[in-house]
């Protein structure tokens, strides 16, 4: 005869197995009719801002759900990325992370508000894009040998500019030097509205910049583009050479974003949503808005996004070393 205590735990099995059985359902109906918060730490018309609203838009179109972009910006995008963390792990706030705040960050500054390896869930990778080896029109280089050669004969070397100092075009300009053996001063401005005009006057010698910003000074011939830092060649630029061609061998930098959510967030949704993003990436109508906004759209697995952003903070780790860049 079964006793009461047997009766108790079988009751409290069955209604384990309920809630159980529920939780998984909420997971797979995720997003449902929920708002879908996702935060870019970045200011609004960028191309991390751009790329996350075009994917977004399709992902609720695609999944359901209201999805909101909220621009959270401040501290080299880690206000965004600190939100994220503290927000709750039920699949209503993303961060459309980047490079910087996954892999970079956390090198220049002397304390961030949040651990990249630990303090999030990851999903996918969705965009990449390259940066351009660019002159000004009126250096004499026409290849990046020419450029080291003419570099190498100036008595007080050559400098650089960028957005700022631990930006992406910093960084890479200070890898160039290292790798390269020249001379080279970094010159900071507040920002590319200042960086480009340099540039075409001739005031900087040369930047290794976002192509996206600047595709259209090398289209019109306001700079020149020497070679590209992507593994292959730029589609929309197929007559560039990459930096292995231009002879600087292992110089691939690339510039990228994914989206993360908080820790603790069920891996059912994680994985829901990276496999939409997958799906949307094979659209041929996303990948030419991808392209036509200056980036190519890169799906990866959870685990496939959390091991690249480990892989690339092993080399930031290093090119912040070399560049003596600190931020409070």
């Amino acid at each position: 005869m079964p006793t009461k205590l047997h009766f108790l735990l079988k009751s409290t099995i069955v209604v384990a197995s309920i809630a159980t059985g529920l939780f998984a359902q909420a997971q797979t109906s995720w997003p449902g009719t929920a708002s879908v918060k996702v935060i870019v730490p970045f200011s609004s018309g960028g191309a991390s801002d751009v790329l996350t609203r075009t994917l977004s838009q399709r992902l609720q179109d695609k999944i359901g759900g209201n999805w909101v972009v909220e621009n959270r910006t401040g501290a080299g995008g880690n206000i965004g990325m600190e939100a994220v963390k503290s927000a709750a792990p039920d699949g209503t706030t993303i961060s459309s992370a980047t490079i910087g705040t996954l892999s970079i960050n956390q090198f220049l500054f002397a304390k961030l508000p949040y651990d990249p390896a630990v303090d999030f869930e990851y999903v996918s990778k969705i965009w990449e894009n390259c940066n351009a080896f660019v002159v000004a029109p009126n250096n004499p280089a026409r290849n990046v040998k020419e450029f080291l050669d003419w570099a190498k004969q100036r008595p007080k070397g050559v400098n650089f500019g960028s957005a700022g100092v631990g930006t992406t075009p910093h960084l890479a300009g200070e890898l160039f030097r290292a790798r390269t053996g020249i001379q080279a001063v970094h010159i900071p401005f507040r920002g590319a509205a200042q960086s480009m005009p340099a540039l075409m006057a001739g005031d900087t010698d040369f930047a290794i910049d976002n192509i996206a910003s600047y595709t259209p000074l090398i289209k019109s011939g306001k700079v020149r583009a020497l070679a590209v830092t992507c593994p292959e060649r730029w589609p929309t630029m197929p007559e560039v050479p990459t930096m292995a061609e231009a002879g600087v061998p292992d110089f691939v930098v690339t510039s990228w974003g994914a989206f993360v959510l908080p820790k603790g967030t069920p891996a059912a949704i994680a994985t829901k949503l990276s496999q939409a993003i997958a799906e949307l990436a094979a659209d041929p109508a996303l990948k030419a808005k991808y392209l036509e906004i200056g980036a190519i759209i890169k799906p990866t697995s959870p685990k496939e996004t959390a091991d690249f952003a480990a892989s690339e903070r092993v080399k930031w780790r290093e090119v912040v070393r070399i560049s003596g860049a600190k931020l409070d």
